[in-house]
Parts: structure tokens; sequence; C-alpha cells
């Protein structure tokens, strides 16, 4: 293990770590820092729950510790996909940047403008954004990034889950290219390799660990259910947070929708329970995080939104409501607990449905999670089959409005066309095989408007079908004249059509 002392900081900024209580430096932040303070551009790769915020944020500080803010011209900029995780950088910035004069600010969607514009007016050294507030800003011309001399870029590769790789690139144009990069992600999928090779000069590839592998801190568990009930799902979930050894906990949903029913159904059985996602205000959001904290609030009911970056240090378990869609999800969610050596536990409850999500996470893992068998959880029992309806009778429809499974809709529809009564046809018949009326006298003019016949509505006009001859009453005949009106009308039919068929000829 390294010491801190070793690695090249000023005494200002080794003080700043020590009060922090932290001695001795993870591997990425061994590897990084030297090059970082030697202005070389970094390219990063750790597991989440690794240090890579500090890996950056103190080399970043030794960079910025001469020279002085201009308005308007921040010299540093630090790119972070989520508000949190913006939000939790710019907290390690202020503790490590202690007994400096650097000044900061954070440019995040959900709260006031503003403010930041006027930070901005003032001048900071070190810009903490999120792409799409970024971008905003420097749109409406409040900013200006010619003057960057280091850009960060961190969680790299949440940035290309979220969509914000056009936004990066475009922002990499807007800096000056004399400038270092450090770039940081857990993973380093085609796309991203890519953007590294485009912006970053000759980097020093550090890869602390394996990609998408889970520390060795943490314990991992999976819970079977025989179905997909979610009923069920959220009865197993009471059972694993009623245990005994829960001090707090991140319970995680692939749907932010999800997140507000778990929450709610947690929060009425007596649990402390508070939901955090995409679509709550900022400043709630900021608040649900800073009681979780704190100690609070026992458990955070998230989406994915929270899974990355979010340096929580003591959550002591982490429960996978919802099988990750992606299997990287999995890993950087059971990252929330186990981290900085202290011990962790994750449950993943799956259900049939989960079977092709689960196998992608084993395969990327490398692991079987040990089962945990629970005390009964309640599960409902399959729908009974719905009985046919007795000779005769009408099927019944259906009339209740609310949402009823497919297989079940389908269950029914084949019980009710089987019990359906045969027409009968032979009217329809008989009408086939009825000779065709061609030709009818014209309706007198005088005649009763409720013995007329009715007329085609194909038309928009009242009087566009007033001169088109009526179905007649009698059979028509060789001779008769050929009808009036458009042809193929409702029992118009052209000449060529009655002429016999000759076969054999």
């Amino acid at each position: 293990m390294t010491e801190f002392s070793q690695l090249g900081l000023s005494p200002t900024t080794l003080s700043a770590v020590a009060a922090t209580g932290y001695t001795t430096a993870t591997p990425i932040q061994e590897q990084a820092i030297p090059v970082a303070l030697a202005g070389r551009d970094v390219l990063g790769i750790a597991q989440t729950g690794t240090g890579k915020t500090a890996a950056f944020t103190l080399p970043l500080i030794e960079r910025l510790a001469t020279g002085r803010a201009r308005a308007r011209m921040p010299r540093a900029l630090v790119l972070a996909p989520t508000r949190e995780l913006a939000d939790q950088v710019a907290e390690s910035f202020a503790k490590y940047a202690k007994g400096t004069k650097l000044s900061w600010a954070l440019l995040i969607g959900g709260v006031s403008m503003a403010d930041q514009v006027a930070a901005l007016t003032k001048g900071v050294d070190v810009l903490i954004a999120t792409p799409g507030r970024l971008i905003d800003l420097f749109e409406r011309g409040k900013m200006l990034l010619t003057g960057v001399e280091v850009m960060v870029v961190d969680e790299a590769d949440r940035m290309l889950d979220m969509g914000f790789i056009p936004d990066i690139e475009k922002i990499f144009k807007l800096t000056p290219p004399r400038r270092q990069t450090l770039f940081f992600s857990a993973t380093m999928p085609p796309e991203i390799t890519r953007l590294t090779t485009q912006f970053l000069k000759d980097p020093t590839r550090i890869e602390a660990s394996r990609p998408a592998m889970t520390a060795e801190t943490i314990t991992q568990y999976t819970v079977r259910l025989r179905t997909s009930d979610p009923k069920a799902k959220r009865d197993a979930l009471r059972k694993l947070v009623a245990r005994d050894d829960v001090k707090n906990g991140i319970v995680f949903c692939n749907r932010k929708s999800e997140v507000d029913v778990v929450a709610k159904s947690l929060k009425k059985h007596g649990f402390d329970a508070a939901p955090i996602h995409g679509d709550l205000d900022q400043s709630l959001r900021m608040k649900t995080l800073a009681a979780f904290r704190a100690g609070d609030l026992k458990l955070l009911v998230a989406s994915d939104v929270a899974a990355r970056g979010l340096d929580i240090p003591d959550v002591s378990h982490v429960f996978n409501y919802d099988v990750a869609h992606h299997a990287d999800d999995y890993v950087h969610r059971i990252g929330r607990t186990g981290r900085a050596g202290r011990k962790g536990q994750t449950f993943m409850i799956v259900t049939p449905s989960d079977d092709k999500a689960l196998d992608k996470v084993l395969k990327l893992i490398k692991m079987t999670p040990e089962e945990l068998v629970l005390d009964g959880p309640a599960e409902r029992a399959p729908r009974a089959e719905v009985p046919a309806a007795a000779e005769g009778d009408a099927p019944r429809p259906a009339r209740s409005r609310s949402r009823r499974r497919t297989g079940d809709r389908a269950v029914e529809a084949e019980a009710a066309t089987e019990a359906a009564p045969v027409p009968d046809l032979s009217a329809v018949a008989e009408a086939v095989e009825a000779p065709v009326l061609t030709g009818a006298p014209e309706v007198a003019a005088d005649e009763p408007r409720g013995d007329r016949p009715r007329r085609d509505r194909g038309g928009r006009g009242r009087g566009r079908d007033r001169d088109r001859a009526p179905r007649a009453a009698s059979e028509a005949t060789e001779d008769a004249p050929a009808p009036r009106g458009r042809p193929f009308g409702d029992a118009d039919i052209p000449a060529f059509l009655r002429r016999p068929v000759v076969i054999g000829a």
C-alpha cells in the first residue's frame, strides 16, 4: 500500500486528505496521480468504489494551485453524467481544496440558473457540470471554454448509456486542443474507445482492476421465486430488509414507476424508505440523499440514476428488486456496498421471467451467487382456467376496466370462441343465389319519402346521388336499358360481366 505522502502532493493537499481520514491510496489513485501531476493524459479504468474521484480531484487541485480565475472562463472542467454524481464531485473538491484559494461552481439542472450565471460572471477555477446544463449556458453566451487547461470526464460509460456522447464530442471541440484530459470509466465499450482515440493525446492507460468485476468484500445472494407476481416480489423484499443484520440499504428497480410503488409499499408496512429517481425534483433528490448519508433514512429505493458513482461509504446491503437489464448495471449497483474495505451483502430477487437477464449477469461476473431460501414468501396461486360456456349460451362480455394480463385475455377469448353458437347461413345462401336486379323504373317525384329506397352515403353532398337509379323491383332483361349513374354501384353490373362464358370452343 502506498501512502499519499509518496505521490508528490503538496503539504496543503496532504493535510486536507488526512482530515478526511484517508492515509493510503487505492490502486487507481496510486497509479493515476503521479501521471496526472506530470501533465500527461490519463485513461483510467477501474471498477466503481475504487476512489476514482480522488484520483483526478487531487492532481487537479495541484495543477491549479497557481494562477487565478477569470470571469466566464473556467480553468478546469469536470463532466459527470448525473446530477448526484456532479454534486458528489463538488463535495470532494470542497474537502480536498481546503487551505487553497481555488473556487468552483456546480452546473446541474433542476436548480436556479441565476445563481450559476452569477458564479460564472464572478469567475471560477473549476466548473463541475452535467453536459446538458453546460451546453445550455454556453449557448446562452454565459461562458467561454477557451481557457480550459484540464478537462475531466468521469463515468464515461454511463455517459454512453445516457446518450451524452454527442454532447461530450461537442464540448471537447469547444475546449483548446492543448488541454490535459483525464478520462475515467468503469468499462471500455467500443464507442468509448473511439472517443478516447479521437480526443486524448498519447494517454497513459491505467487499469487498476479488470472491468466489470465485483469486489471481494461483497457477499452475493440470489432469491428465487416461482412466480413473477409483483405482490410476491414485494413480500420477498420485505422479508429481506427485515433481517437483523440490515443497517441500511439501497433497493434498485429497473423502472422509475416501480421505484415509487416499492417505496410506497415499504412505507405502508412500517419500513423507513424513500424513493429517488430522475423524475423527482432535484431539491427533493438531494434532500433524500443527504438524509440517507446522515443515517436518518434506512432504505433508499432507487433507479439506476443512483447506481453509478455515488459515494456513500457505509451501505451495509444492496437489494436488486429487479434483475438489471444490462449486466454492467448489476456490477455498479452492488458496488454501492463493500466500499473502502468494508464488508457488504447483496440480494437479487429472481423470477421465471428473469432467466435471460440473469444468465448475462452470471456470465459477466463469472460466478454463481449463493441461493438463499426465504421462510415461505407469499406466492399467489396461478389463476384458474376460464370454464367453457354451456352449449348454446352466448359468451358473456367482460365489463371490467381493470388491466388484465395478455395470457388471461387469450384464454377467455379462446373459451368464448369455442362456446359461440354456429350461425345459420341458409338465409345468406339464398341471398347469394337470388337473381341480380339491375334495372328499375325511376322513383316518382311525389313518392312518399318513407317508401323510397335508402340512398348510398358514400358521397359528402346530399344531392350527389339524386340521379342514381334505385334497385329494381323486378328482374332486368337483356333488352333493358343500361342503368344510369356511376358504374359498379350497388347492383349495377356492366354488360361485359353478363356475357356467357364459352368453354372448350
